[in-house]
């Protein structure tokens, strides 16, 4: 059985821990919100560049941009896989990890690369495919739209000279402060196709020509897809490290109330049997 001062020691060092949880907590509440500010507005014009993209694809057929045909065949694909570089986040990285580890076995007979956003995910796949790793690209604080572009350069390039015959974009989808969830999205060949009911806009007035717009519009959507994802997974990380936080504070006062009622009755125990031999001496004597 341990001792009041092993039994103390531990009471300290848990409150210590439910300190720094709880700092944790707020600082991830604090950056949540900037967060979510930060994604609630990208969406928006990430939906706006889509239907822009459809409509001038639409009102030239016969324009042609590498980036949206579709190749002969799918041998070599690309999975471009985002998370963050820290953890203590629950199983946020976790569950975005196994759902794209899912995605490479189903592509077995392909040739798969691996590219990376976020340190757990370079880690996470170097240890079990260290020979289909391709670029790496580190979370370097707050989320910047350069960021985004230097990937989708990278990737379009790739795509446009026939090295990969598509690209997928593996991520966390912020849906909730409580519920974020792993999404698939085809990259490249980027994809202009209908949206499921809805209405038919009017046609565009385009100058100088079609063909020339989507030479700016589709890269340039590839970046905004992309930076969407960063921004996803940056709002899940805060909120999921804030929820995993607060569960941890949670448990540390739950822990801290167990470890007292245990000193407390250990202390109640010595005490007694002080009193006890007190007694038989003093009836000895």
């Amino acid at each position: 059985m341990p001792s009041l001062k092993d039994i103390k020691r531990r009471i300290v060092t848990v409150r210590k821990t439910q300190q720094i949880t709880r700092a944790m907590r707020m600082v991830a509440g604090a950056k949540l919100r900037r967060a979510q500010s930060a994604v609630e507005a990208a969406r928006p014009y990430a939906d706006a560049m889509r239907a822009t993209l459809r409509e001038v694809a639409r009102a030239q057929k016969d324009a042609e941009h590498p980036l949206l045909s579709p190749h002969e065949s799918v041998r070599a694909s690309e999975v471009l896989v985002v998370t963050s570089d820290r953890g203590l986040c629950g199983a946020f990285n976790t569950n975005v990890l196994k759902f794209a580890q899912q995605l490479i076995a189903a592509r077995a007979g392909q040739s798969v690369t691996i590219s990376t956003a976020g340190r757990k995910a370079n880690e996470f796949f170097r240890r079990r495919f260290p020979n289909a790793m391709g670029a790496d690209y580190p979370q370097q604080g707050w989320v910047r739209y350069e960021q985004a572009a230097a990937i989708g350069k990278r990737l379009a390039e790739r795509y446009a000279s026939g090295q990969v015959d598509e690209v997928v974009l593996v991520y966390s989808e912020f849906v909730s402060v409580m519920s974020q969830r792993p999404r698939e999205v085809q990259l490249l060949p980027f994809a202009v196709t209908e949206e499921p009911g809805e209405a038919a806009a009017l046609p565009y007035e385009i100058e100088p020509s079609p063909a020339k717009l989507l030479e700016v519009l589709v890269p340039k959507a590839v970046e905004t897809e992309i930076y969407r994802a960063l921004l996803e997974n940056q709002v899940g990380e805060h909120a999921a490290r804030m929820t995993a936080m607060e569960s941890a504070t949670s448990n540390t006062e739950e822990l801290i109330g167990s470890l007292t009622l245990k000193y407390n009755r250990a202390r109640q125990a010595a005490i007694t049997k002080e009193l006890v031999e007190i007694v038989s001496g003093a009836e000895a004597l």
